[in-house]
């Protein structure tokens, strides 16, 4: 059985980098985790091929090649998802689909030839079961949540490595919190599954054998919601891998704003390599955020916490969502304040949406405001429902916070603040980043010489360079972040 997995193409957005990745010869951010761990759900005796578009083209002997073509996306990726499709139907090769996407929105796709819905580990093998068979039907689903301590190592053997910036791995599904307008507890449940330290560790192993060096993003929607597995096995685990390999990686994840309360927490996953988190502060609106249930927020000075996590040496990146039913037009202004005096270099300011399992979809419907489908993108100036305030009003208001974010001299002034206040006690260990070096290099061009406010590029890289020595990489890097960010807008308005 020949076997071709495609990851779809993402659109250019916040969650890209599209624009960074030319800086360092990237083709993208994330290597393709979940098509790579069903890759691995798959028998040993089948052939696989993965295509990720993002990386590189589908060409029609591919699609010959193979007697399915498997899919698995996100909303996000709808447009390239229906063009694979078309492609496959064309060429007369069955396609069987699955992941977030699907088990949402599984009614619009019926040219898809089999549906695996949910989570893999427990509706794939049913699949693979019935074709062996010959009885193969349209559609699995489950209303089970997998034991993951038992998936198997995602088989990163399929991934030019070379290609991409940051690679994953998942520790945990599941969130204890109950956001509306999040599906994460619809499609995961709010007890929260975890692997083991052993095998974490050996996906550790597997990247490291394979020669992956650099950042590693821990995946889970919540990374700390077992908070008590995490500081009593999980870190300790590995902090001592760490420094038996010299630290050869640094590590991303996501995590609720409560980390802020947990010193002991935040120092172990310092020192376990974690120089990035990001959190979901999403508004300063007391209203706003008892309305969406985002109880983890509320009634607390989320400035300050944003700036313990920062003071105890990882970065904070954070979403934000405008289009709350609770916002006023002063909630502009709001986030435009808060975002500089955090400084949270990369705040991902989005309009807020409905997805099809959130309890803020069915609230909605019920009201009879849903309007549109989903896009997974709430970037493009998209929402999937009628919001309580002018909508002329709101879309202004959102370009005004991204302007006010992201213009040239907010956007810098907010670097310096950040740079001035973190000290980061981990740093990777190695010989000098060419990388590095030469994305420096291509920012000079395209940044300090070919655009018109390059004197806040100049000044940044000189106050670095005197002030802050040891961050001058970090400058670098915001810079080309920046360059990024307002690409991003330029394009879509």
């Amino acid at each position: 059985m020949n076997i071709l997995l495609i990851n779809p193409k993402y659109p250019a957005t916040y969650w890209s980098f599209k624009h960074a990745l030319k800086f360092i010869s990237k083709k993208s951010l994330n290597i393709p985790l979940g098509t790579v761990t069903v890759a691995a759900l798959l028998p040993d005796d089948w052939n696989k091929k993965l295509i990720d578009l993002n990386v590189s083209e589908l060409k029609d002997k591919d699609i010959a090649w193979a007697d399915y073509v498997m899919i698995s996306a996100m909303s996000v990726q709808t447009a390239s998802v229906r063009n694979i499709i078309d492609r496959c139907k064309q060429a007369g090769t069955k396609t069987i689909a699955g992941g977030p996407l699907f088990t949402e929105e599984f009614e619009q796709f019926t040219d898809v030839d089999h549906l695996i819905l949910n989570e893999a580990e427990i509706t794939l093998p049913e699949f693979t079961e019935d074709l062996k068979t010959g009885q193969p039907k349209k559609i699995y689903q489950t209303d089970q949540f997998s034991d993951i301590s038992k998936t198997p190592i995602p088989d990163f053997s399929l991934l030019e490595f070379k290609k991409y910036a940051m690679a994953g791995i998942q520790y945990s599904r599941g969130c204890p919190y109950d956001c509306e307008f999040c599906d994460i507890t619809a499609l995961f449940g709010r007890r929260v599954r975890t692997k083991s330290p052993e095998h974490i560790i050996a996906e550790l192993d597997t990247l490291y054998q394979l020669g992956w060096r650099g950042s590693v993003f821990f995946v889970d929607d919540n990374f700390i919601g077992h908070k008590g597995k995490l500081k009593k096995y999980l870190l300790p685990a590995i902090i001592r891998w760490m420094e038996l390999h010299d630290y050869p990686f640094s590590f991303t994840t996501e995590a609720s704003i409560d980390l802020s309360d947990d010193p002991e927490l935040m120092r172990m996953m310092v020192r376990a390599g974690f120089i990035k988190v990001f959190v979901g502060i999403e508004t300063p609106e007391e209203d706003s955020l008892a309305e969406c249930n985002k109880i983890q927020n509320n009634k607390r000075d989320l400035l300050n916490c944003v700036h313990i996590i920062q003071k105890a040496g990882m970065e904070v990146t954070a979403g934000f969502i405008v289009g709350f039913d609770s916002d006023t037009p002063h909630v502009f202004q709001k986030q435009i304040d808060f975002i500089q005096r955090s400084g949270i270099v990369t705040a991902m300011v989005g309009l807020l949406n409905a997805p099809r399992l959130s309890k803020l979809y069915k609230r909605l419907h019920k009201e009879g405001r849903i309007n549109d489908t989903f896009s997974g993108d709430n970037t493009n100036y998209s929402m999937n429902f009628t919001p309580a305030m002018n909508k002329d009003e709101l879309m202004n208001g959102y370009q005004r916070i991204i302007q006010g974010i992201y213009s040239s001299k907010a956007y810098y002034k907010r670097v310096k603040l950040f740079l001035k206040n973190y000290r980061p006690e981990f740093q990777m260990r190695g010989k000098f980043d060419f990388t590095l070096f030469a994305a420096f290099l291509k920012s000079i061009l395209y940044i300090g010489v070919l655009k018109k406010n390059r004197k806040y590029y100049w000044d940044l890289m000189f106050w670095s360079l005197f002030n802050h020595p040891r961050s001058f990489p970090l400058a670098v890097t915001y810079s080309i972040y920046g360059y990024h960010f307002r690409k991003v807008f330029r394009e879509l308005t």
